[in-house]
């Protein structure tokens, strides 16, 4: 690994932009104020302190770029179907807010799909990538439909709380219910009901199953050998349709940042740094 940079750390206030439609996005950005640049996309029903862990390492090489879906944390959440156009350009608007040329971009579960949608429309933008517990494609449609009935339909998240609990983490961190189990729990439950049914309505529309043919920026593919919502087949899948795509397959369920951090941030800062 190279050394790390030796600009000033800088810490820059929680803070918004508005998107091309009017909506507000929240972002942060922390490390130095020069050097390249890597944007963290969440999962969903998450927000962008779902990456507090690995910043601290990441800060010491890079500057980082944080920001909350539209529909989660402190970002608005808009009525209606989100689409993977309109969450790509999301993030492009910010980067030209910030007036940041080209990015490295690490995206886990849903935000790996915007990583992918990126990298696809948008490579000018995009140097490396690392593309995390995620999936070109999660059918079927109708799932995805009874889904965003039951979230707009109902005000008790609890059900759908305990659902993405068992979804990320493993039987020994939900059995002892783990502080940071805790707070993904709390995540969930004061996320908008509009912030779930639109990001369930780009997932129900998305197929990028023979796009991320496209994707020319040297990915990583990280996938969670006891992932059951992006199964480790999907990683294998994804790693052989990207072009020269590094697959890495670690003993997690879905949430590989959280699980075993020191191991991600190690893998994850090797592949940023490497020639």
């Amino acid at each position: 690994m190279t050394q790390p940079l030796n600009d000033t750390i800088m810490t820059n206030p929680f803070t918004f932009f508005t998107a091309g439609d009017g909506t507000r996005i929240a972002y942060r950005l922390d490390g130095p104020s020069h050097g390249p640049t890597v944007v963290l996309a969440n999962s969903i029903g998450t927000t962008l302190h779902m990456w507090d862990g690995l910043v601290p390492e990441l800060t010491q090489h890079f500057r980082v770029l944080r920001y909350d879906f539209r529909g989660h944390g402190a970002s608005d959440a808009p009525a209606g179907a989100y689409s993977m156009d309109r969450l790509g350009r999301d993030v492009i608007e910010l980067l030209d807010a910030l007036q940041l040329n080209r990015v490295h971009f690490i995206g886990l579960s849903f935000g790996g799909a915007v990583g992918q949608w990126l990298a696809i429309h948008a490579p000018e933008r995009i140097d490396r990538l690392v593309l995390s517990n995620t999936s070109s494609y999660l059918g079927p449609a109708d799932s995805w439909d009874r889904m965003i009935a039951s979230v707009l339909q109902s005000d008790n998240r609890t059900e759908l709380a305990d659902m993405f609990i068992g979804n990320w983490f493993s039987p020994r961190m939900r059995e002892t219910e783990h502080a940071i189990v805790s707070t993904f729990r709390d995540m969930v439950l004061a996320t908008h009901p509009h912030g779930f049914a639109g990001l369930f309505a780009a997932i129900r529309d998305m197929d990028m199953r023979r796009t991320a043919a496209l994707i020319d920026s040297p990915t990583l593919v990280i996938a969670g050998q006891y992932d059951t919502v992006t199964l480790p087949s999907h990683g294998e899948q994804l790693a052989a349709t990207v072009p020269n795509a590094k697959l890495v397959l670690l003993p997690v369920v879905h949430l590989s940042n959280v699980e075993r951090p020191e191991e991600f941030s190690s893998i994850v800062i090797d592949f940023l740094l490497s020639q």
